[in-house]
């Protein structure tokens, strides 16, 4: 995939562009810009569910999706043993140069360590890296297989049915889709264009019935404002 979102990073970070925008376009949803300083934010300028998966972190730390490092950088800076992963090459250049000691190119699929972590942390909707809600099971059992015996899985997402109410409180969704929360995106950074990629959101209930079904334990840890929330599944 064209590294729309690392070459916007990289532009921002090291040629100071900052009046360059990253635009998101959806399937569901207009043209967005994603401003290039929200991923290079610090502590206070997080969401509350962001911050409270971070203070919830503890020990050997793995931070999936790691962008331009921000969560792995504020564990780090509180001494914890963090590794940072994410397939934006340009993403972890920016990280690495931000202070991030231990950061790297790899997909969480193919993603070779011999280590086993006390937290995976799976932030900015998690459950997305997983595409179609037919790869969730086999999403949190693969995570699964990193865990120490009393590891936790920090992951956060939205139920986004609200996006499909009417006026009058009624919910209209396409009935030749096979989840509601299965979204087609696309990025555009100047001249530049991503492929198109899966992106799941899920609401908590689907959730938790995909993670007990396979074993695993699910607890709602902290619902935010606009119909997100954070939930830290655990072997069973």
């Amino acid at each position: 995939m064209k590294d729309v979102l690392g070459t916007a990073l990289k532009a921002y970070y090291f040629n100071k562009n900052t009046k360059d925008k990253l635009l998101t376009n959806s399937s569901i949803a207009e043209e967005d810009e994603l401003p290039l300083d929200y991923l290079l934010r610090d502590f206070n300028k997080m969401p509350v569910i962001e911050q409270k998966a971070l203070k919830l972190a503890k020990g050997n730390t793995l931070d999936i999706g790691c962008g331009a490092g921000s969560h792995a950088l504020y564990l780090q800076n509180k001494n914890l043993k963090v590794t940072a992963i994410d397939i934006s090459e340009g993403a972890i250049e920016v990280a690495k140069d931000r202070g991030l000691k231990n950061a790297e190119v790899a997909n969480i699929y193919n993603f070779n360590t011999n280590e086993k972590f006390d937290t995976i942390l799976v932030l900015m909707n998690g459950t997305g890296i997983c595409g179609k809600l037919n790869n969730l099971a086999s999403f949190l059992t693969h995570l699964s297989t990193f865990l120490n015996p009393n590891g936790q899985i920090l992951i956060d997402s939205s139920d986004i049915i609200y996006m499909y109410e009417d006026e009058n409180g009624d919910h209209w969704i396409d009935a030749s889709k096979d989840y509601y929360g299965e979204v087609q995106f696309w990025m555009n950074y100047q001249e530049h264009q991503s492929e198109t990629f899966d992106w799941l959101y899920v609401d908590y209930n689907t959730l938790q019935r995909c993670a007990v079904y396979n074993n695993l334990n699910c607890e709602l840890i902290l619902e935010g404002d606009h119909y997100d929330y954070l939930a830290r599944i655990t072997k069973a």
